[in-house]
């Protein structure tokens, strides 16, 4: 199943903020590589998504983390929830690991 991805205005920033950041380039490669599996494959191993229950979407969606990264320091997650509307993804947050 194909999804489309939808960026909160806040996702959309720290997009922007990692594709400004030379340092960064790593963190990006990973987390453009999860950003496809994520509208092509959501049960992929490599993403090891699973419900958040500290977050929930705008109006009461569960939200799920899926990894950029793993078994690194600061690693960066993405935090999501389905729709609006049938296959579509909003995406909430690109971030450290809290």
């Amino acid at each position: 199943m194909k999804f489309e991805l939808v960026f909160t205005e806040h996702a959309d920033d720290q997009m922007t903020q990692l594709e400004m950041e030379k340092d960064k380039k790593a963190v990006l490669k990973a987390v453009n590589k999860v950003l496809g599996f994520m509208e092509t494959n959501l049960r992929h191993p490599s993403l090891h998504t699973h419900k958040y229950d500290e977050m929930e979407g705008p109006n009461g969606e569960e939200v799920f983390e899926s990894y950029a990264q793993n078994r690194t320091p600061g690693a960066y997650r993405i935090f999501w929830h389905y729709g609006p509307g049938k296959k579509k993804i909003t995406v909430l947050e690109i971030c450290p690991h809290p």
